[in-house]
């Protein structure tokens, strides 16, 4: 019986073994990436704080980054790195940093994407998977060596940039490795811009670093602890239509995406709000209706031109006594095609003296405003926006009045919990009431004296 005991026990701690093993020792790096000539804002909107990046979930990330038509990329791959590097070290001797290339870059570049936790093994394909995808063959250079680093600008490049180990013997070490290797990236980076090549920069590592903790809260008020800086993550200014001189219409999202015949993706959130390629001259601004044109030339190769329309009118409704501003249709023109692929649109209103806004607008259900096809054309168009806001009525300057959100008070959640709550409190008034009709007898049998008779009329 002690021997069968003590095999269960092992199988117990063999499993427990398994399952923390599983949960607690996923090791990952962060991964930086900003580019000059495409727009990486659109894949910020599907992570999450907290959670670990696999190895799919990387590729499905880049494949609408990377794609056959990329011209250069460039990836820095050191052989340790963790998020505690650049918030042990960020600001540690002044403006001798460790990363002060790599924070100008990111802050510099017309778009930049910080993934803080990838898994590692993820990483140690990455340049497989780059490879692959570019159909491109894949040059190696050492750290040392790039100062003689030349790119062909009439053919896509693939450069993998090995930087020096880092020798964690001690901080000193750390930080004149780090910024060696931050100085190389500054290196590189700066000699590709002065050769006008456009660029995808990717820094990462191998495996993942660790770094001593140090508790300096002694150096730190309550109320400094407490505090936090609001930063503001708007990269791009909307864009705007204009009625003469002043702006009539304004819209604005962090990814605006199209895709074609499931197939063909087409990424129109640098071209509108980062280098302004658009054309909004054909946009039509009248007190009872307004129509924002959006015209493109040559987005992507295939598509010579590409015009997206979003009708809005202005209403009066007795109901609420009040004029209310209402997106009726998104319409797509490929090629100057006769049809136009016609979207209608579900819950895109506000007071006309508001902006609308949205977190996601798009052709899915799952979406918070939904774009629902009207005609055959329309059947063939995925459309993604992330972030979505629009005003065509009201428009004081370049700045969106108070937006109305598509969120609605009540979510599911809030019904769920209110529902439960109900359940629970019905329970709790049907025991507190059966207590209360408890009673007692009012004559109790004494053993020692006569026997008690109860009559049954009784």
């Amino acid at each position: 019986m002690a021997t069968g005991s003590l095999v269960s026990w092992a199988q117990v701690f063999c499993f427990s073994s398994l399952l923390f093993r599983g949960i607690f020792s996923v090791a990952h790096t962060p991964v930086l990436l900003w580019s000059t000539d495409r727009s990486l804002r659109g894949l910020a909107s599907t992570l999450h704080e907290g959670h670990i990046i696999s190895e799919h979930e990387l590729h499905m990330l880049l494949q609408h980054t990377v794609s056959q038509d990329s011209r250069n990329l460039v990836v820095f791959l050191q052989d340790k790195l963790s998020v505690d590097d650049f918030t042990r070290y960020a600001e540690s001797s002044g403006n001798e940093t460790p990363f002060l290339n790599v924070q100008g870059l990111l802050k510099a570049s017309p778009s930049s994407l910080v993934l803080p936790a990838v898994d590692y093994q993820a990483v140690s394909h990455l340049t497989e998977y780059l490879q692959k995808t570019l159909n491109v063959p894949l040059v190696n250079v050492d750290g040392p060596e790039t100062s003689h680093l030349m790119a062909n600008a009439s053919k896509p490049n693939l450069f993998v940039i090995r930087l020096q180990p880092t020798k964690r013997k001690d901080e000193p070490a750390t930080l004149k490795a780090l910024m060696e290797n931050d100085k190389i990236i500054g290196r590189i980076t700066k000699a590709l811009q002065e050769q006008g090549v456009q660029s995808l920069m990717i820094y990462t590592a191998r495996l993942p670093s660790k770094v001593p903790v140090q508790f300096d809260v002694a150096k730190h008020s309550r109320r400094q602890l407490m505090s936090a800086k609001v930063e503001d993550n708007s990269l791009y200014a909307p864009v705007y239509a204009h009625n003469g001189s002043q702006p009539c219409i304004l819209f604005y999202a962090t990814n605006f995406s199209l895709i074609a015949n499931n197939t063909k993706l087409i990424d129109l959130s640098n071209l509108t709000f980062g280098s302004h390629e658009v054309n909004t001259n054909s946009s039509e601004c009248l007190p009872t209706n307004s129509t924002l044109s959006l015209q493109y030339t040559n987005p992507v190769s295939g598509i010579k031109s590409l015009e997206i329309r979003f009708v809005m009118t202005n209403r009066f409704y007795r109901g609420s006594a009040r004029y209310w501003s209402t997106l009726d249709s998104v319409e797509i023109v490929q090629d100057n095609r006769a049809a136009a692929a016609t979207f209608s649109v579900s819950i895109i209103s506000s007071p006309v003296e508001y902006s609308f806004h949205c977190q996601l607008v798009g052709t899915r259900s799952q979406y918070g405003a939904r774009l629902i096809p009207m005609n055959d054309e329309a059947e063939s168009w995925e459309v993604v926006i992330s972030e979505f806001q629009i005003q065509a009525f009201s428009v004081q300057n370049t700045t969106f009045s108070y937006a109305s959100d598509c969120a609605s008070f009540f979510t599911p959640a809030i019904w769920m919990a209110l529902v439960t709550s109900l359940v629970l409190l019905l329970i709790l008034t049907y025991g507190i009431h059966m207590i209360v009709q408890l009673t007692t007898n009012s004559r109790f049998d004494d053993p020692k004296g006569e026997r008690l008779s109860v009559p049954e009329t009784e």
